[in-house]
């Protein structure tokens, strides 16, 4: 459990996100980033890379997606 934990933390670590929408409200993060100037650097970057991709920068906080611990186990 300990590695999901930190991937979680990790992940609120670096709330600024590139995300590329999609056909059909889909979107795929191309990035992370700690902070918003960080992630408009990159967009730029990208825009100039794929100029054909929709490139949004985002505020991707997401609550944590841990799986709830099952109870103690009987020790045989």
């Amino acid at each position: 459990m300990r590695i999901k934990r930190a991937i979680a933390y990790q992940k609120r670590l670096y709330p600024w996100a590139i995300a590329k929408l999609m056909p059909n409200m889909q979107r795929a993060i191309v990035g992370r980033f700690r902070s918003r100037s960080d992630a408009d650097g990159h967009l730029l970057c990208l825009r100039q890379l794929m100029p054909q991709a929709t490139l949004v920068v985002i505020f991707d906080l997401q609550p944590d997606l841990e799986v709830p611990i099952a109870g103690p186990t009987a020790i045989r």
